[in-house]
Order: structure tokens, then C-alpha cells, then sequence
């Protein structure tokens, strides 16, 4: 009897599970279907560098069903909610997809609407986002316009997607105004709700470090309540003040609209509780969940979907098979850091281990370097783009970096070397 797959989210998660399984199922044994609210697949790293002009909105879209195999039935709809009983999903459109496996990859979106005023006076003049294609190109026409005066980048709560993304913003400002000739006259501040830069401590040190080499003022432990954008404030909840000129805010995250329809799929902020090692949901056996839409404790990085994506796909098969699922996803994640001045670091780390120096992803001669700014991990950045187009999106392995962290190339500190 023919299987049906049913897969919410056509982004990078939904994506590579989408053309895994079309390769390894012939379309008679298993019905595979991606279920998208729109056909934009948008390469998000790419925002990054669109408000200095270091990329163009167009080349960082492209249709989704470009990037799935054929034998794949896409569908445009939005999903109105999960029946887990019936093991059906209901589209807003009026059809209902019936599944025997169903994968969650619809990621986390953005509310700036909980946050007060964030959306009010200001809002697209002097306050903006980065993380949609409109508020990193509004952002960009501003930044253009910029004379002088404060900068102030600020996370409203934690998580958000590529936890990296709003320290990069603020290095490449740094560099921006430079390039300029304005630096000096640009007060740049980072806001964050955590105690340092970064939420693993080796890694916050050196970034903190970095920040404060770059002149860039941070303010730790503030949780943004309000945003005055006629007054030029940003208000926590224990009403400390930061003034601006300029805003660029990364809103809260939450989970899609429909899970909060779908009683027993997720937790109270939209994500989806998921076996940490497995992929498995809580949910139901059948249903698996990978990418943002997890409430697991990593990253929500491309990188993380990509190592996976390549274990999911086992334990999709070994369920469909009747077999016990492996529990070998051990949180892994590397990001590269754009630093400015065409450097970048890159961190490499998992549940268990925090980003340490080292070369990657070869012992000796990397090419990468580990916790050190290098211009390799710059073009390494910038060539991973190709890489996600036409190596990962289609279901192909990168060369020689595994799904699983290894210690290969690290440097453990001495402590930690005597206790192992």
C-alpha cells in the first residue's frame, strides 16, 4: 500500500526532507506533499547583508517549486489546523490532506504586534526589522540616509531564528560606517534580553570581547516592553530607557498561528515539543518536526535543519519500517559570524560542547579557522550560498562535515582534557 508524507513548510527543513525521501522512495511505495503559504523561498542569510547593500532582494528569492524534485506535489495554501486523531491536516483553502507521516518544517515567525508600539509611530521611518525581504530593504534605504546620531540594534526575547544574525548586523555597521567615512559620528549599541553577547559563555566572551574592540556599547539583560519611535525610546519592562535615532529590532518569535489550532501539537508559544536525539514529536509517533518549529534547546540555524534533515530521514524510514528510531542528533550547529572588513568567525558546537579553537573542517589545514576572524571564513560565508542552492536544498551531503559534532580539529581547554 502507497505511504503519504505530508510535509508543512516548504523553507530549507521542509525542502531538503522533501527531495531526501523523493530519492529514496520510488513515488508507487510513497506520496510525498509540501504544503507552503506562498511559492517565495527566500535564502535568510542573504538579509544580513541586503541593508548595506552587499546584496540585492531579488537574488535571494526564488520560487519553491524550483527548488523541489519532480514526482513532489507542492501545494500553495496556508494550513488552518492539525487533526492528530484523524491524522489529517485542513488547509484554509477547504482541502484536507490525509498523511501517514507527518512533517513539521513551517519554522517560527515573527509578532512584533506583542511588543507595544513597535509597530507604531516610527515604524518603517526610523524603526525596522531585518528579518523579512521588506524590512531588510526599507532598513538598507534608511541606512543610506543616515547621517549620524545612535544606532541601536535590539533583541526583544530569546529565541529567535540564527541567534548570530543581530551581532553580525551590528559588526557590518560597524564596517558600513567606516566605509563611509561616518563612523565617528554613529553611536552603535547592541540591546540584548541575555547577560552577554552570545548564549553559550566561550563564545559570548570573545564576541563581548569583539563588540567592545569595535566601540560598540551593550546593554545586557534588558527586556524590551515598549517602543517609542516619536520619542526616540526603547523602554524594558523595569523601565530602564535607551535612546535612538535609528532602530532596528529583531521581534519576538513564536511558533505558526495554526499550531495554537491544533490541540496536542505544540507548546504555549507555538513550538513544537520534539525528542532532542530522535526528531520524534510528542505529539503523536507519526509525527516528526525538524528546523525552527522545534522547542529544542539549539540553535534555530539552517545548519541545525541541515544535520537534522540528514538524520530524520533514517528515522522517517526505520518508522515507516516498523523499527526502533535512532537517537543520534546531538544538537549540532556551526555559524558562521560576519565580523566586517570582509572577516567572519565560525563556531561549531552541540549540546554538550561549546564552541572551541581549532581548524574546520579538516584537523590540519581547515581551511577554516574556529573562534578567530579569518577572511576564509568570509568566502566561506559568501560560497555557502551556492552550496545552499545546489548542494543542500537538493537533498546532497556537504563534503566532509558531518551531521554528528566531532572533536576532529578542535582545541579542548587543558581542564577538559585532563578530565577526559
Amino acid at each position: 500500500m502507497t505511504k503519504h508524507i505530508l510535509i508543512l513548510g516548504g523553507g530549507t527543513g521542509g525542502t531538503i526532507m522533501a527531495n531526501r525521501l523523493r530519492r529514496r522512495y520510488p513515488a508507487d511505495e510513497v506520496e510525498i506533499t509540501v504544503v507552503d503559504r506562498d511559492d517565495a523561498h527566500v535564502y535568510q542569510p542573504g538579509l544580513l547583508f541586503v541593508p548595506f547593500g552587499l546584496q540585492e532582494p531579488e537574488e535571494i528569492v526564488r520560487p519553491r517549486q524550483r527548488q523541489i524534485h519532480s514526482g513532489i506535489r507542492f501545494v500553495e495554501d496556508s494550513v488552518d489546523a492539525v487533526d492528530i486523531e484523524k491524522n489529517e491536516v485542513s488547509l484554509e483553502g477547504g482541502e484536507t490532506l490525509a498523511y501517514d507521516v507527518l512533517i513539521v518544517a513551517t519554522g517560527a515567525r515573527l509578532i512584533p504586534e506583542e511588543t507595544e508600539g513597535l509597530l507604531g509611530p516610527g515604524w518603517g521611518e526610523k524603526v525596522f526589522d531585518f528579518y523579512t525581504v521588506e524590512g531588510a530593504t526599507a532598513l538598507r534605504d534608511a541606512l543610506r540616509e543616515f547621517e549620524g546620531g545612535r544606532l541601536v540594534i535590539d533583541v526583544v526575547d530569546m529565541p529567535i531564528k540564527c541567534p548570530v544574525a543581530p551581532l553580525e548586523l551590528a559588526f557590518l555597521a560597524d564596517w558600513y560606517f567606516h566605509s563611509r567615512g561616518i563612523r565617528d559620528q554613529v553611536e552603535i549599541t547592541y540591546v540584548t534580553p541575555l547577560d552577554g553577547a552570545f548564549t553559550k559563555p566561550v563564545a559570548s566572551k570573545m564576541l563581548g570581547e569583539l563588540l567592545e574592540k569595535k566601540r560598540i556599547e551593550v546593554v545586557t539583560e534588558f527586556n524590551a516592553g515598549e517602543v517609542d519611535g516619536a520619542g526616540g525610546r526603547l523602554v524594558s519592562y523595569d523601565q530602564r530607557e535607551v535612546p535612538f535615532d535609528l532602530l532596528v529590532v529583531v521581534p519576538l518569535h513564536g511558533g505558526q498561528a495554526y499550531v495554537e489550532r491544533s490541540p496536542g501539537l505544540g507548546d504555549s508559544l507555538g513550538f513544537i515539543p520534539t525528542d532532542p536525539h530522535t526528531l520524534q514529536t510528542s505529539a503523536a509517533p507519526n509525527i516528526f518536526a525538524l528546523g525552527d518549529a522545534t522547542s529544542l534547546p539549539t540553535s534555530k540555524a539552517g545548519s541545525v535543519t541541515h544535520f537534522e534533515a540528514e538524520l530524520l530521514i533514517d528515522n522517517v524510514a526505520h518508522f515507516l519500517d516498523g523499527e526502533p528510531l535512532e537517537g543520534r542528533f546531538d544538537g549540532h550547529a556551526n555559524c558562521f559570524v560576519e565580523t566586517g572588513f570582509d572577516k567572519a568567525l565560525l563556531i561549531d558546537f552541540n549540546y554538550e560542547t561549546e564552541p572551541l579553537p581549532g581548524n574546520f573542517p579538516l584537523p590540519v589545514v581547515g581551511p577554516m579557522s574556529l573562534l578567530k576572524e579569518t577572511k576564509m571564513n568570509h568566502l566561506g560565508k559568501l560560497m555557502f550560498q551556492w552550496f545552499y542552492w545546489h548542494a543542500l536544498l537538493p537533498g546532497r551531503s556537504m563534503p566532509g562535515i558531518s551531521a554528528e559534532m566531532t572533536m576532529r580539529g578542535k582545541h579542548a581547554p587543558a581542564q577538559e582534557r585532563e578530565e577526559t
